[in-house]
């Protein structure tokens, strides 16, 4: 099941690029542009996406309420102010602060982080070719022979990386800085080869990949 992000934005554009770049990445998306009823949909969000400027009531003000009414759920603010003041108010209640203009890849990165600190769960299993993957059990089976494949935890992160970003041509640079967690150097051959023996794992002929696919150029791409 898709993970459900309450995303609170009245500009239209931005609003916009960031649903569609989100819904790419596997979430459902519930857009309002602005916090009227915002919190009859938290309850059932896994993630709250919101901006500070809003018509009517402020995000803070939003904000606020929401967590009220959904403790549990996370909250993730974002601003184009970056004063220590704006981000010191919107902390006392939210769970992260991004301030605009930001990267897609910085958004779904911190989000990616919120789930894993506060427990949103992911999807039981995910099939892929002829794999089965149990993210919760970090496990990777071969469907015809019901056998677990043996994977290193980077092998699993990539994987599971590629999964969540599935159809979506990836870079060596951001293979690297979102499973390792650095900024990539320029010719690095950590990723190629840490793909290559992934795929003499999880390939049915790693000469010829059909799950991790080479984009000749550009990087990799699991297919949807």
């Amino acid at each position: 099941m898709a993970k459900r992000i309450l995303y609170i934005e009245d500009d239209a554009d931005i609003g916009g690029w960031v649903k569609e770049d989100l819904e790419s990445r596997g979430y459902e998306v519930i857009w309002l542009k602005s916090g009227d009823g915002a919190a009859e949909w938290a309850a059932d969000a896994d993630l709250v996406v919101l901006d500070v400027m809003l018509p009517g009531l402020d995000g803070f003000t939003v904000g606020q309420r929401l967590k009220k009414e959904a403790p549990g759920v996370p909250i993730l603010m974002l601003s184009a102010r970056t004063a220590v003041d704006d981000k010191l108010q919107g902390l006392r209640f939210a769970d992260d602060y991004l301030t605009k203009p930001f990267h897609p890849d910085e958004l779904a990165a911190r989000l990616d982080v919120l789930q894993r600190r506060y427990g949103v769960p992911e999807e039981r299993e995910i099939e892929c070719g002829h794999l089965i993957v149990k993210p919760e059990l970090h496990t990777v089976i071969d469907s015809r022979t019901g056998e677990e494949i043996p994977m290193t935890p980077k092998q699993l992160q990539i994987l599971l990386y590629f999964l969540r970003n599935r159809g979506l041509v990836l870079t060596k640079e951001q293979i690297y800085e979102a499973v390792w967690g650095e900024p990539y150097l320029e010719g690095d051959k950590t990723v190629n080869v840490h793909i290559r023996y992934l795929r003499e794992k999880i390939e049915l002929d790693p000469g010829n990949p059909q799950i991790i696919e080479t984009i000749r150029g550009i990087g990799y791409r699991v297919r949807k």
